[in-house]
Formats: structure tokens, sequence, C-alpha cells
């Protein structure tokens, strides 16, 4: 069994659709196109799992790079989402640290305001 990630998907491509393409290569256990939560509209990417791994190797090679619905496809071995890495360490998303981030000098401190 190998699990397969396909992306840059047009969105309106339907699940149906994708096992057929893939079905051409071998049997085809499970197809899931991924959603947005709160539009339910298609986020571009798929998974598609497939019995038999030479089969899946074979797809690979075979569709990789090909285009359906105007979009060249990028398919590869799907990874665990515990493989891999952690992004860079910022909660919050920003580039720089907070409102202390004195860039390796010691704070001075301030003088009073009255």
């Amino acid at each position: 069994m190998k699990n397969l990630y396909v992306g840059n998907l047009p969105h309106s491509t339907t699940e149906a659709e994708l096992r057929t393409v893939f079905e051409a290569h071998g049997a085809v256990e499970k197809v899931s196109i991924v959603t947005d939560r709160e539009t339910g509209r298609a986020r571009g990417f798929a998974f598609v799992e497939m019995t038999n791994d030479g089969e899946a190797d074979k797809a690979v090679a075979a569709l990789n790079g090909t285009e359906l619905g105007g979009r060249a496809l990028k398919i590869n071995e799907a990874k665990p989402k515990t493989d891999r890495p952690k992004s860079g360490g910022q909660r919050f998303g920003g580039v720089g640290g907070g409102r202390d981030d004195y860039r390796g000098h010691a704070r001075q401190p301030r003088e009073p305001r009255w």
C-alpha cells in the first residue's frame, strides 16, 4: 500500500476523475481531495492510495508533470505529517521578535518620565 500526494490539481477535479486517471496504472484503494474547512472548496491537492507499491511507482513516473485540466500535476510519495520539519519556531508568523527584541544588546533601564 502506497499513499501518493497529487498537487497542482484544478479546483474542479472530482474524486471519480482522479480515480480514473490513476486506475490506468493500477488498483486504487482510496482517493481523497483535500477541501477548505470553511468554504468546502477544493484546495488544489489530493491523496491517492494505491494497493501495489510497484504500480504506485509506475503511476508516479507516468503521471508526474502530465496535464489535467490545463495544469501540470506534481505527484510524489506522501510523507507522514510527523516526518516534516517544523516551521521556523515563530508562534504567530512574524519575521522579527517582539517588543523586547534587542538583537543581543543588554536592555538599558529607562529614565523616569516625570
